[in-house]
């Protein structure tokens, strides 16, 4: 059982350079603490995420830690040229020595690529165009070449490689069974969301998809999900955190789709956050309830990753630090001994 972080870094009201260190700090934490991935969006023109930009911020991490690993969950492939990204990948490798991971996807806001004048109804066409080209040079000799209908690389030197060989780890997030065929084949890891069931399906499908795929074995790929998680020595002090922080983060989450009037495909993220404890993607309250809760879920999944959002919206970073330092000390321990009976 491995343990990663995720963060939005969504605007928390103090400036942007205070919570830019704050975050940093909290990174440094994790690495204490013994969490394996550090994961962070990519999102534009809104409130949700501070940090556009994922290499410039994993740059940042890379020099304030030692062993957590990073993995943006997603790159936009549509917004990036892909010869350019896939430098920034093997610089990232390199810089981190070969503890950098990264995701990838098309984008779930047209407003966000429409703002940086893509066309959404291209974007998944981009979007294979540019992964064939960045998988390309990642394990490409001295030159690469490529035609395609966005573009077009003509003999183009290939002066850098990542330091983890053939590449580095890749990253999916998968939304329904029959988007982890793909993931599963190629032995891309794979984070998905939603109710229990939902994830079931997924995980199994993803599985069989594996097994079929790589008749040999060998270690399985990643399968996590991404859950909020707030906790306190009390249920009530960790609930009264969670409620105080929450709105902020709801707010900064809709702004943008509110300013067009329209509505994300597959998240329906609630007003309440005890709405979002009740449907089984947060958990929150003492060390005894949040291990309790988180272990049947990863049990009833099939999970062999879970992904921890600690910070959001206006929760304090001394709160955001005793809630981590709780969950490292009383409740992954629990979680690894019921990994390791089930399994």
């Amino acid at each position: 059982m491995q343990f990663g972080i995720f963060d939005q870094n969504d605007r928390n009201g103090r400036p942007l350079a205070d919570q830019y260190e704050e975050r940093l700090q909290m990174a440094e934490l994790y690495d204490h603490l013994g969490f394996d991935r550090y994961h962070m969006s990519e999102h534009h023109t809104t409130p949700l995420s501070t940090t556009p930009s994922p290499s410039v911020f994993i740059a940042a991490l890379s020099q304030r830690t030692s062993r957590l690993r990073f993995c943006p969950l997603v790159y936009l492939l549509p917004m990036h040229h892909p010869l350019r990204l896939a430098e920034e990948i093997c610089m990232l490798d390199q810089l981190s020595r070969g503890r950098f991971e990264f995701g990838v996807g098309r984008g779930a806001s047209p407003h966000e690529l429409a703002a940086f004048g893509v066309d959404p109804a291209q974007s998944p066409q981009i979007y294979a165009e540019a992964f064939t080209i960045i998988r390309a040079y990642l394990t490409a000799g001295d030159t690469l070449d490529h035609a395609g209908p966005f573009w077009t690389l003509r003999d183009v030197p290939v002066e850098l490689a990542p330091f983890q060989k053939p590449h580095p780890p890749i990253w999916y997030a998968c939304a329904s069974p029959d988007s982890a065929v793909w993931p599963a084949q190629n032995g891309i890891n794979i984070v998905c969301g939603g109710p229990v069931p939902r994830l079931r399906a997924l995980t199994d499908r993803y599985r069989a998809e594996w097994h079929a795929s790589h008749p040999k074995g060998g270690p399985e790929p990643r399968v996590g999900a991404n859950r909020f998680i707030v906790v306190a020595p009390t249920d009530a002090e960790a609930l009264a955190i969670a409620r105080a922080a929450w709105p902020r983060f709801h707010e900064s989450f809709w702004k943008l789709w509110w300013k067009h009037g329209t509505l994300p495909v597959n998240s329906r993220m609630p007003a309440e956050f005890d709405a979002l404890i009740e449907a089984g993607q947060a958990f929150c309250g003492s060390p005894a309830r949040v291990a309790e809760g988180l272990a049947r879920q990863i049990r009833e999944a099939g999970l062999n990753y879970l992904i921890g959002n600690f910070v959001f919206g206006t929760m304090a970073a001394a709160d955001a630090q005793a809630s981590v330092r709780l969950f490292a000390r009383a409740v992954m321990p629990v979680l690894r001994a019921e990994h390791a009976v089930s399994a």
